[in-house]
């Protein structure tokens, strides 16, 4: 047997282990029965119907959506400066800035979560949806950081420095030269910010409150009290937000290369 097949075989078990458990909440979320089981006896939209009828959902899921838009806002705009100011800028300890930057996709999210309860007690802010916003940001701007710094390392300097000679000032040249040349990049990040905040528990398990509970606040809630098949769909809508969101992102670049090659 060659290596490549037994590569191949392997990679392919991995990925089935990977996937198994979201398919297994995908069928269980089409379950017919009163209680978690697998595989289902009988098939029905019963708990979908549970789910964007019941108000505590609905309320946790317009959260989700308010808070994850403005972490997407938040994120995108500070990533985006802070990546132009790492690749083009002449900063002291560079590196080592930059390493701070990146240090919440180190530190465990435990720690970050405790650490903004600790500071949003004091202020009153626990249950305020733009400061859980705030803190989805803390670890939402590394990854817009990441990927922007990747792109405008590609972009020729060179190019801004031929508006500048003729005339344009920093704004323009910011404005008409960098952002449509980050433009594909940009809306990925904005994108998997949206994605990260969207997803995110931990932190909004210490900011959130009564008041703005999110759906995976809601979710963790639901599973300590009681284990009810609605569960599963809640389960498989997030799954589906999140292949939208990445799908999104593929169709944002294909289109994107398309125009350049014609």
């Amino acid at each position: 047997m060659r290596a490549d097949t037994i590569v191949k075989g392997i990679a392919g078990v991995l990925c089935a282990a990977l996937v198994a458990p979201i398919v297994i909440v995908v069928i269980l979320s089409f379950s017919g029965d009163r209680f978690l089981s697998f595989p289902p006896s009988s098939v029905s939209l019963q708990w979908y119907a549970k789910f964007f009828g019941d108000d505590g959902w609905r309320s946790a899921l317009f959260a989700s959506l308010t808070i994850a838009g403005a972490t997407c806002a938040i994120s995108t705009v500070l990533g985006f400066l802070g990546a132009y100011a790492f690749v083009r800028g002449r900063i002291p300890a560079k590196q080592l800035m930059l390493s701070f930057v990146l240090l919440p996709l180190i530190v465990p999210h435990i720690i970050t979560a405790i650490a903004l309860y600790f500071a949003s007690v004091p202020l009153g802010l626990v249950g305020v949806r733009l400061w859980i916003a705030v803190g989805h940001s803390v670890v939402a701007v590394p990854i817009v950081v990441l990927i922007l710094m990747s792109a405008l390392q590609g972009v020729d300097i060179n190019l801004e420095r031929a508006a500048l000679s003729l005339g344009a000032d920093r704004l323009t040249v910011f404005r008409r030269i960098v952002l449509p040349l980050v433009l594909p990049a940009l809306m990925s990040s904005a994108l998997f910010s949206f994605l990260a905040s969207f997803d995110e528990l931990v932190i909004a398990l210490f900011l959130s409150g009564v008041a703005s509970e999110t759906l995976p606040v809601r979710i963790w809630n639901s599973l300590r009290m009681e284990v009810e098949p609605t569960i599963a769909a809640v389960s498989a809508f997030l799954i589906g937000i999140t292949v939208l969101v990445l799908l999104a992102d593929a169709a944002v670049k294909r289109l994107v290369a398309r125009r350049s090659a014609g």
